[in-house]
């Protein structure tokens, strides 16, 4: 694979917090080698405006490998930008050539509060999983889980909607802000497994009501919460997560 340098204009979005008035700032950066990541880039940029004396740009960032789902950024208009089943922080700069503008924003939603710059408050989510409680069951090592007879079907499907990493792709996509992709992997990820058995009712009226709680639309079935999932989530789980909520809403007691 061909390396190259290139120069390009940044657009970044800034805010000092949730309550300011932020505004888009123009940065020029030389010299980026098409083999640095998207974060890299923006390492170089935040090591010159601190030498320069500047507030450097602040973005969330932990494993930087596609797992942790915090680099979440909108580049270009897009969700975790131009590549498809991918994070900002596998995103390299060779998707982008010599003097490209590339228009940087935090995600944009009522219940992504933005922090500071590129960085969103999606504590939410850590509401909605705990609304949802804990498996009660005892479910052994792993030797013992492997040796409960559960479909494959079932299993490939609880272990693909397990792969969520609750960037919230899904909801700065969703012209609604719907977190619908994301509580309803959380939901099927143990609806579709024995251990998830005993809370299976109260754990998808939980999260459900909370989702609600935090203020995230509906969905309205427009798909782009997949189109933009980093690890392709499908939205055959909104419907598994409807099912399993209006089922438990008919039985509850």
């Amino acid at each position: 694979m061909e390396h190259y340098n290139m120069n390009l204009k940044l657009k970044v979005w800034r805010q000092k917090n949730a309550e300011a008035k932020g505004k888009f700032e123009t940065f020029e950066v030389e010299n980026i080698s098409s083999e640095m990541s998207f974060l890299e880039m923006f390492d170089v940029l935040n090591e010159r405006l601190v030498n320069e004396g500047k507030d450097p740009v602040a973005f969330d960032h932990d494993c930087r490998e596609g797992i942790c789902g915090s680099c979440s950024m909108y580049v270009n208009g897009k969700a975790h930008g131009p590549w498809e089943k991918n994070t900002v922080c596998q995103l390299h700069m060779r998707a982008f050539k010599d003097g490209d503008t590339i228009v940087v924003e935090p995600w944009r939603s009522v219940a992504f509060p933005v922090i500071k710059d590129l960085v969103v408050d999606r504590t939410a989510f850590d509401r909605i999983i705990q609304a949802g409680g804990y498996v009660s069951v005892n479910t052994g090592n792993a030797v013992d889980a492997n040796a409960l007879p559960i479909e494959k079907q079932k299993a490939d499907e609880s272990f693909f909607a397990a792969s969520c990493i609750g960037c919230g792709a899904c909801v700065a996509a969703c012209p609604n802000g719907a977190a619908m992709l994301f509580v309803s992997a959380k939901v099927s990820q143990l609806a579709l497994l024995p251990q998830g058995e005993p809370e299976r009712k109260t754990r998808v009226l939980n999260m459900v009501t909370q989702m609600d709680k935090e203020g995230f639309g509906n969905c309205t079935n427009i798909y782009e919460c997949e189109a933009v999932c980093p690890k392709g989530i499908s939205v055959s789980n909104i419907a598994r997560m409807n099912r399993e909520y209006f089922g438990a809403g008919t039985t509850a007691e």
